[in-house]
């Protein structure tokens, strides 16, 4: 007969193993997972859409879901119409490349650069900007690139028509699948998983929304001041640097530096202390309002009537996210930490600092 420390030792073992094999599933079908959170994204942005196409127009799940995914594509479809031009037009144009034209243009934005900057007694480094060897170092990675690119289109072919075929059932039959997770749980924890479910698809859903909408406003601000200041691709260039925004804190920078960037070479050629040095100033000033804007007001009313949590919460669980996986945690921290704040409010509601962190929900 086995004694109680065995028995604990082989419950022990038994949760370890388990625990081993569902890690392993985790790692082996990422890309699956993937593809099944991003569905569930979509899902909840077109949440509302498929909610009007039933309740207004009377139609029968199927053909919303059908209809809500047709406007879904139709909008990537437009995206892609403006971004693949681009890609195909530079492709082209570095296939035609003349690196000593090149080499020319890049030493005399170098040049002129540091001409300017010696007027305010500062010195470029040649030894750190060594124009000849970036020139001849890029040019020589393009064929890498371009066959990069090309044997990636259908991985992203795969994944585009795998997410759209999750999304469809997950809009169409959401509430089975919802009923199957549920009776994971006994019976006595059902009714509180279900409301749980319910509050974090309603929360998760306006926040996603209210991401489009910040994501559009920054995008039409970021194509007024190019098209103002004569960049070309400006539709192209605002609409990444608005993309680039949702990623919390690190994407503004990044969409700064590619703006001021992308602005200075459009206008390569042309007198840089006249010309480049003055337009770029002006796009930074005009930049750092558009995110002062975003910030003192977009965001805040995103948080507030979507996530019901305090800019303070927001930011330490944004910057906790992204010291612990990066990138990736940053985007996904608010989504996950408004999760754990319904689930502590309906499992958890007798603890003060639960009630004062989810009080608003």
């Amino acid at each position: 007969m086995k004694t109680v420390n065995e028995k604990l030792a082989l419950k022990l073992l038994t949760y370890i193993a388990l625990s081993v094999f569902v890690i392993f599933l985790l790692i082996k079908l990422k890309v699956v997972i993937g593809y099944i959170l991003i569905a569930s994204v979509l899902t909840l942005i077109l949440r509302p859409v498929v909610k009007v196409l039933n309740n207004k127009l009377k139609f029968n799940s199927t053909l919303s879901s059908i209809l809500a995914l047709l406007l879904l594509s139709l909008i990537i479809a437009g995206l892609i119409s403006l971004l693949v031009p681009l890609v195909l037009e530079q492709g082209k144009n570095l296939s035609l490349l003349n690196t000593n034209s090149l080499n020319d243009k890049l030493n005399l934005l170098y040049s002129e650069l540091n001409q300017y900057l010696l007027g305010f007694n500062i010195s470029l480094n040649e030894s750190i900007l060594n124009i000849e060897s970036l020139t001849k170092n890029s040019v020589e990675i393009i064929p890498s690139i371009l066959n990069w690119i090309g044997s990636v289109l259908g991985s992203i072919t795969i994944g585009i028509l795998s997410v759209l075929f999750i999304s469809f059932f997950l809009l169409k039959d959401g509430i089975y699948f919802e009923d199957n997770v549920v009776l994971l749980f006994p019976k006595k924890l059902k009714t509180r998983i279900k409301k749980s479910i319910e509050t974090i698809k309603g929360l998760l859903s306006r926040y996603f929304i209210g991401l489009i909408v910040q994501v559009s406003i920054l995008f039409i601000i970021y194509t007024l001041i190019l098209l103002i200041f004569g960049i070309k691709d400006a539709i192209v260039i605002a609409l990444i640097c608005a993309i680039l925004n949702l990623i919390p804190y690190v994407g503004p920078l990044i969409g700064i530096f590619l703006m001021i960037f992308l602005s200075m070479t459009s206008n390569l050629g042309q007198d840089f202390s006249d010309v480049i040095a003055p337009k770029s100033f002006y796009i930074f000033i005009f930049y750092s309002i558009a995110q002062l804007v975003d910030n003192f007001i977009s965001q805040p009313y995103i948080f507030s009537n979507s996530v019901k949590s305090h800019p303070l919460e927001i930011f330490i669980v944004i910057i906790s996210g992204g010291l612990l996986f990066g990138i990736g945690g940053m985007i996904l921290a608010i989504p996950t930490y408004t999760s754990f704040k319904v689930i502590g409010k309906v499992f958890f509601n007798k603890n003060d600092l639960v009630k004062k962190l989810t009080k608003n929900i």
